[in-house]
Formats: C-alpha cells, sequence, structure tokens
C-alpha cells in the first residue's frame, strides 16, 4: 500500500505567534482528518466519513468526493454530503462537465471565489456563493476530485485552501489503499465462489448412491482435504450385472488437481462401456492421458471389475495402492505385476483375478488414509487399516472417522477415499 506523508501533533500551535485562533482550529481539525483517514479501509466509509467531517470542519455547504471510473472517461460521485443535486454514481465527463471535469483533465486546483462568475460552476445548491475543487492525485495521476461549498463569497481563504489541499494528498492515499483492499477483497470473493461452485460440480461427479448387487454390498466415501480434491471414486454399472469399481487419485490439491480428475473419470467411463478387460481400460486410458495431460501431471488408478455372480474380481492396477483382501483366511494386499501411474509414458498393464469368499471385506484407498499422521508424525499406516478391518463394524464411513481421529488436532492434510466390498 501507499504510505501517506506524516503529519505531526498540532497541539502545540496554539501558543505559535501569528496564527489566528480560526487557524489553529483549522489545523487541528487537519490532524484529526489525517488520523482518521489513515485508519479505515473501507472505501464507501472512508469517503462518507470524509465528506461529513470536512463539512462540519469548515462550515461547508456541501462537500463531494468523485472518482475516477473504469473506462478513465468519467468521474463517478462516491460520496456527497449536503448535496440535493448530485447522488452517487452520477457520472460526470472529464474534461467537460463542470469544475470538477475541469480539475479532473488539467490536474489543477480550481477555486471560483464567486460561483456565478466562473465559467466552469454548475449550479447546484441556490446559496453556494464559492467553491474549490482540488484534485486528488497518486504519483502524478488524477483518480479524484475533492469539492468544497461555501455559502459566503470567497470564504476559502489560501491558508485554509492549502490545508484542504494538504488534506486531499492525505485523502488520495487512502482512497488508493482503500480501493486496493477492495479489489483484493472482491477477487478473493469471485475466488471463493469459483471454488465453490467446483466443489459443488466434483461432488456431483461421485456417485449418488451405492449399487444394489444381490449378496453384497459395496460401499464408499471420500473426505477432501480442501474445497476441492484430487480423489475420485466410481461404481460403473456394465453388462452382465457385473460392475466397475474404480479409484483414483490425481497427482496435485486443488481446483487443477479436480479438473483433471474430472478428466480422467469421463475418458474412463467411456472406455469402461466398450468391453473392454480392466487392464485394456488401462493401457487405453494410459495412452489418451499421455497425449492430452500436461507434463508432470500423473494420476494413480486402480480398476477392478466385480462378477458378483462368479464371486470373482479382475483388478489392474496403474500405480496406485494394493487393494486390501480380508477374510477369515487372513488378510493379503491384491498386486499385480504391472502398471506404472497413468500419464508419465507408455507401457503395459496386467491383471490379477481373485476369488471373494463368503464374508470377507476387500478395501480400495487412497494414500491419504495410509500416510495420515498424528501430532508426533507417526503415519496411520497399512497395519492400523488391516487392524481396522477386522473388525465386524468397520466399514467406509468408520474407517474415515478414525483416520480424523487419528491425525486430531490437525485436518487431514490429503484427500482422503475408500471403496469397502462387503462379500
Amino acid at each position: 500500500m501507499t504510505t501517506s506523508p506524516q503529519i505531526r501533533d498540532l497541539t502545540g500551535f496554539s501558543a505559535v505567534p501569528g496564527l489566528r485562533p480560526e487557524q489553529v482550529q483549522d489545523l487541528v481539525n487537519l490532524q484529526k482528518a489525517t488520523k482518521k483517514i489513515s485508519s479505515i479501509l473501507d472505501l464507501d466509509q472512508l469517503i462518507d466519513d470524509v465528506v461529513a467531517d470536512i463539512a462540519a470542519s469548515f462550515d461547508c455547504i456541501e462537500a463531494n468526493i468523485f472518482l475516477r471510473d473504469e473506462t478513465r472517461q468519467n468521474m463517478v460521485v462516491a460520496g456527497v454530503h449536503g448535496c440535493t443535486c448530485n447522488r452517487k454514481g452520477q457520472l460526470l465527463k472529464i474534461g467537460k462537465d463542470g469544475m470538477v471535469g475541469y480539475v479532473a483533465a488539467t490536474g489543477q486546483m480550481r477555486y471560483a471565489p464567486d460561483v456565478s462568475k466562473d465559467p466552469y460552476f454548475i449550479a447546484c445548491e441556490p446559496h453556494i456563493r464559492s467553491e474549490v475543487a482540488i484534485p486528488l492525485e497518486i504519483k502524478g495521476e488524477v483518480i479524484g476530485v475533492f469539492t468544497a461549498s461555501h455559502r459566503e463569497l470567497d470564504a476559502f481563504p489560501l491558508e485554509q485552501i492549502r490545508l484542504l489541499q494538504s488534506l486531499c494528498s492525505h485523502l488520495a492515499v487512502a482512497v488508493e489503499n482503500a480501493q486496493l483492499v477492495q479489489r483484493e477483497r472482491r477477487e478473493r470473493e469471485r475466488m471463493s465462489r469459483e471454488v465453490e461452485e467446483a466443489r459443488v460440480i466434483q461432488q456431483a461427479l461421485f456417485p449418488k448412491s451405492s449399487p444394489f448387487i444381490p449378496g453384497m454390498k459395496v460401499t464408499g466415501a471420500s473426505h477432501p482435504a480442501g474445497a476441492v480434491g484430487g480423489d475420485w471414486y466410481d461404481f460403473i454399472p456394465l453388462d452382465e450385472d457385473r460392475w466397475g469399481l474404480v479409484l483414483a487419485d490425481v497427482s496435485g490439491k486443488g481446483t487443477a488437481a479436480g479438473l483433471l480428475m474430472s478428466a480422467t473419470r469421463g475418458m474412463l467411463r467411456s472406455l469402461a462401456g466398450a468391453a473392454c478387460t480392466p487392464a485394456e481400460v488401462l493401457a487405453k486410458l494410459n495412452r489418451l492421458m499421455v497425449e492430452d495431460f500436461p507434463s508432470g501431471r500423473f494420476v494413480t488408478l486402480v480398476y477392478a471389475v466385480l462378477d458378483p455372480h462368479k464371486r470373482t474380481l479382475i483388478v489392474a492396477n496403474g500405480g496406485h495402492l494394493p487393494p486390501l483382501l480380508v477374510s477369515d483366511c487372513g488378510m493379503r494386499l491384491i498386486q499385480t505385476d504391472t502398471g506404472l501411474p497413468l500419464g508419465l509414458a507408455l507401457g503395459a498393464f496386467s491383471e490379477t483375478t481373485i476369488e471373494l469368499p463368503p464374508g470377507a471385506k476387500l478395501v480400495f484407498y487412497s494414500d491419504g488414509i495410509t500416510e495420515a499422521e498424528n501430532s508426533t508424525g507417526e503415519a496411520y499406516g497399512v497395519s492400523r487399516l488391516q487392524a481396522h478391518f477386522c473388525q465386524a463394524s468397520a466399514s467406509a464411513d468408520t474407517i474415515l472417522d478414525d483416520v480424523k481421529r487419528f491425525a486430531a488436532p490437525a485436518p487431514m492434510q490429503d484427500d482422503a477415499t475408500v471403496i469397502v466390498v462387503h462379500t
């Protein structure tokens, strides 16, 4: 922000020889106004307070502040006090309309000791006899104009005009700072709205409900670390009552990751419906991503086809954490031989087929679960994940709750997503 010039304490001026009492009061009023101006960052409040205070301090009929608009062709009424002609938002043409237009075009102060004789004065309140218009300048550029009007002829002596000019130099700095704050606030609000819209859209891409599979229960849940996440899971209906299960983690965070996640979802869904095997789906998806994704961006993804009639699951893995199978026979991670993260380079993908015994739990998960850390820096880890799913009541929701408790009091630093198949 621009720094305003300093005004020293003026209370001692009452003892300075040659200063009349009214001059001392004007200096004290200037000091008070300057301190107040420098403390206000809300543009509307700043302008409203300034015009009201100056009108009262200098016994003016009216005081106005005009600011240059975005087109740079007009001055806009930003603050009005005591005037029934001007209203906020009204435009004056620079170089054409009144004393304000003149000052905005030339950058020169204009004083009309008798407004009836000034060719630039535009009549407003009937009792105005004199008026002064002072530019608000920053680095030689006129950003606004201040005007003050009085009921008496030649009511602004030279020393008072100099005080008003000094005040306007402070006012120009304060206005610039307040405008900067206002622009930053609007930008933050705009970005917040866009992020919220992105969050709503992204949430709509997740499954609305769990698939109905007789004899089995499939659920999923996701907890984004921010408003928009890079994790995604899906249930894709296929022919012969089969289901495609997918869990993916896009590199990076925030809106960029969310956009790539949405693109990945669209491509995978179109490929999954083409009667391809999981390995073929990942190979084709990887080729598209290598061609289209920005350099350095990639996705880890596990894709499986569940056949509830055969009680089998065919799994292909693109650099993602291996699914966990928990059953009476113990626990094991479902590994595949080949499969790099998608989007980095062309390559082959292998498959693994497993049988799902009754009463088993199959868990797909993202690294936001296993890599979540507690206050001492210890990771949640695969062993805690396995222990949790040994419990009969374990589910997609309970594992996320457990990880949140583990990381507390700090919030989770990464997206956490899980799919659980109860057989």
